[in-house]
């Protein structure tokens, strides 16, 4: 048999104040729930199992325990129907997980272990990130779904701007992020459809044009010929020219190829970001920079490249760990090769994939470009390289102001 009540436990806080709680039997056996709420004892009926009137708050109290005892009462008649054996811990176990799925955070648990399932460990440390951010302006580590409003969100891109300083990019990711959790929540029916913060009359996500400049084939010479005394240097440079010469592929692809992979003066090797296989000539301009490791080779599937030889190739964290440290310092360095070969745009490790695309141009056919760069679907490539060809618009400027 099995029964809910209320009851205020006899052990205090440190205000000494009681909690109120619920008390869960079965069997003579029982646990508690605790609501969150602290009185003196001399506000409780103890009789009727209520604050009592004298209590400032009593009103709001008793409508919380109601609703509570209620809530929780639904729940242990779902659970017993379904299994009769069901312990007292089994039941407080599901109470407070159907209580707890009312808090957006604790959805956003499941969105990090939904990620970490499919490895995507730099997405996990970067959305970590942001729901510090989102708790840091609400001041609380828990709210409910229910109460994330347009408002609420309107309130927030004002903070992520005004007091972050915040790009309008990065401000996007944030809301598509609280959008994503929010979604899961819908889905699991945590949360009710009409509460949605999103769409029409309420937060609009549009994603913003982002600016893609590449180097051009004078600042490419320039690099290729430049003398570096800094070994450090050289080798960042290497892997950047590597990963132009291979049309743009990632630092991280870049990091992890053997000398496995390069077979009949081509290289073949599997993208991580897709798993995708990648076949593409070894151009003559590389294999003198690869040569440049081979005293380093200590075995025909070693790493070309230094980076990842101590690094625990089955536990993804650890890869990734030592792939954004690469590339940190990588960026350090492109910075300050940029400067000496007179280069003023922004030089790091991503800029290798879009000098790739800017010097390709309009000139390269985009199906051969989809396949290079081992898009799923052309319109991405159109959409990729449309931000490198302005020969048209460039010659319809002239046909009109040139008169």
């Amino acid at each position: 048999m099995s029964s809910i009540s209320v009851t205020l436990r006899k052990k205090t806080n440190k205000q000494g104040l009681f909690p109120i709680s619920i008390r869960i039997t079965k069997n003579r056996k029982s646990t508690f729930l605790y609501i969150g709420q602290y009185i003196e004892g001399k506000f409780w009926d103890i009789k009727n199992k209520r604050v009592k009137k004298s209590h400032p708050n009593s009103v709001r109290l008793n409508n919380l325990i109601a609703q509570k005892l209620s809530e929780a009462n639904n729940t242990l008649i779902d659970i017993v129907t379904e299994n009769k054996k069901a312990s007292v811990k089994n039941i407080k176990t599901q109470i407070n997980l159907e209580e707890n799925s009312k808090d957006f955070f604790f959805v956003a648990e499941i969105h990090l272990e939904n990620l970490k399932d499919r490895k995507k460990f730099h997405q996990i440390k970067t959305e970590k990130g942001r729901l510090k951010v989102f708790k840091e302006f609400l001041k609380s580590d828990e709210i409910f779904l229910e109460d994330i409003t347009d408002a609420l969100l309107k309130k927030f891109q004002a903070y992520l701007f005004a007091t972050r300083n915040i790009s309008p990019r990065t401000v996007v990711n944030y809301l598509i992020l609280i959008r994503t959790i929010y979604n899961i929540a819908i889905t699991q029916d945590f949360v009710y459809r009409k509460f949605y913060p999103f769409g029409k009359g309420k937060i609009k996500i549009k994603l913003l044009e982002s600016s893609k400049i590449g180097l051009n084939q004078k600042e490419l010479k320039h690099l290729e010929n430049i003398q570096l005394e800094s070994s450090a240097q050289r080798h960042a440079l290497n892997v950047w020219l590597v990963s132009f010469y291979f049309a743009g592929i990632r630092i991280g692809d870049v990091l992890q190829l053997k000398w496995s992979d390069f077979i009949d003066n081509r290289l073949n090797y599997r993208m991580n970001k897709n798993q995708k296989l990648v076949t593409l000539k070894v151009p003559e301009k590389a294999n003198p920079i690869i040569n440049q490791y081979q005293k380093l080779k200590r075995s025909k599937n070693d790493f070309i490249f230094p980076e990842m030889k101590k690094a625990t190739m089955n536990d993804p964290e650890d890869v990734l760990r030592k792939t954004q440290t690469a590339t940190r310092n990588f960026n350090r360095h492109l910075k300050n090769i940029a400067k000496l070969a007179g280069i003023e745009k922004n030089l790091s490790c991503h800029i290798a994939r879009h000098s790739f695309a800017s010097i390709a141009g309009n000139s390269v056919n985009i199906q051969i470009l989809q396949k290079l760069y081992r898009h799923s679907s052309i319109t991405t490539t159109i959409n990729y390289q449309a931000n490198f060809v302005h020969k048209d618009f460039d010659e319809a400027l002239d046909s009109v102001v040139n008169f």
